[in-house]
């Protein structure tokens, strides 16, 4: 018991951290620095979706062990 309380606890700080580290908008004008003397910031945005095929990729293969241990239980037991 102890121990899914832990990793519900683990799960859940990791979620709320990573809403929280999304990319956040810079302090430099959002329109290339064109009233402010041209000092705004004109990087392309931040990446953050870049891993999620990999992402995909790992939740399908969790999913097909996960039913493949669930059928091998039910024709075990």
């Amino acid at each position: 018991m102890k121990n899914t309380v832990l990793k519900y606890y683990i799960a859940a700080f990791y979620l709320c951290s990573t809403f929280v580290m999304f990319g956040q908008p810079g302090t430099g004008s959002d329109n290339g620095g064109v009233d402010d003397g041209g000092t705004g910031d004109t990087t392309p945005g931040t990446p953050i979706d870049d891993y999620v095929w990999v992402l995909a990729i790992i939740a399908i293969l969790f999913v097909f062990l996960k039913f493949r241990a669930i059928q091998k239980n039910k024709i075990q037991g």
